[in-house]
């Protein structure tokens, strides 16, 4: 009967009879529910993810109905807000593999595609394509930091792209914000008119040039390995969109990143939406450009701060404090 809401039917059938029968142990409820004791113990085990059991010290009690269906349905609750904020970066995660894996996949003569394989490959196809731009160029810079060799050699480049009047956006993930020299040569950015702003991650690398031509890797894990040049009209409107979404939402350079409605600060409300999701603690330093001792220190904090067992847990807690809603 509950199994919509996430909870399985022996673990149902264990809380009713808790609710039934308080204070029964675990071997009289296996025996009233004709299971064996493990069986039990397993399920005890999820509702206590689930945060719908209280208890310690050999004694465990079920929440009241109204308390326990009470977190599962902010929990669901939560779910749908974290779907419906990442439908635009699914967008065009999905273009990107469908462009990637199925019959679109680009072929020598397709006007509308165009594979580059390997980091020297992008970085001329880069540069002729930013000698052709005439309008804007908009960037998505994950990763944290970058390398000063890497930084310095983009200078000449951006400042002929700036001499020429054409606009440049990027947004960098707020980590860089700790990082002397990507800070310096974003600072040197800012100062020559180009716009740069930051947010606590991004979805992926990605270039749009002129809103005609946009750039994304072929593989996420590693963007030098191959990207996808394409002019195709509906990934170029999407990739817009979605910058524009968030650059809508990201915090100019100059000014400090502003804690969500609940206090958190954005770095931390990022990382409760993305463990609210299922990400791992190595993909989470991924996204906001940190190591992934940095990400796991945070996420402890936030459990601690929660005072949640478990991850699904610290999920159900903090939408009763609101953080994932305003997250």
């Amino acid at each position: 009967m509950l199994n919509t809401l996430g909870i399985d039917a022996l673990s149902e059938s264990v809380y009713r009879a808790m609710l039934a029968h308080p204070g029964e142990s675990i071997s009289g409820l296996a025996a009233l529910l004709g299971l064996d004791e493990d069986e039990v113990r397993q399920a005890l085990t999820r509702l206590s993810a689930m945060a719908l059991t209280q208890g310690g010290d050999g004694t465990v009690r079920a929440l009241s109905p109204k308390a326990a269906m009470d977190l599962v349905i902010a929990r669901r609750q939560s779910e749908l807000a974290t779907a419906q904020k990442s439908l635009e970066e699914s967008r065009v995660a999905a273009t990107q593999l469908i462009a990637e894996y199925s019959g679109l996949l680009p072929t020598a003569d397709d006007p509308n595609f165009e594979r580059l394989t390997g980091a020297d490959a992008i970085r001329e196809r880069l540069a002729e394509l930013a000698a052709e731009a005439t309008h804007e160029i908009m960037t998505f810079a994950p990763g944290g930091a970058h390398s000063e060799a890497d930084l310095a050699a983009s200078r000449e480049p951006n400042a002929d792209l700036l001499a020429r009047g054409v606009r440049i956006r990027t947004v960098y993930v707020d980590s860089v914000r700790r990082h002397a020299p990507t800070l310096e040569h974003v600072g040197w950015l800012h100062a020559r008119g180009a716009e740069v702003r930051t947010v606590a991650s991004l979805p992926l690398r990605m270039i749009v040039i002129d809103q005609n031509r946009v750039v994304l890797p072929t593989r996420m894990s590693d963007a030098l390995e191959g990207a996808i040049v394409t002019h195709g009209e509906g990934v170029v409107a999407t990739g817009t969109a979605l910058f524009e979404a968030v650059w809508a939402g990201a915090a100019p350079l100059g000014s400090s990143p502003e804690p969500s409605a609940s206090g958190l600060a954005p770095q931390e409300a990022e990382v409760m939406r993305l463990l609210a999701r299922g990400f791992t603690d190595e993909a989470v330093a991924k996204r906001l450009g940190v190591s992934a001792r940095t990400a796991r220190r945070i996420t402890a904090d936030l459990m601690e701060r929660l005072g949640a067992p478990s991850r699904f847990a610290a999920g159900v807690r903090a939408v009763q404090r609101g953080w994932l809603a305003s997250s």
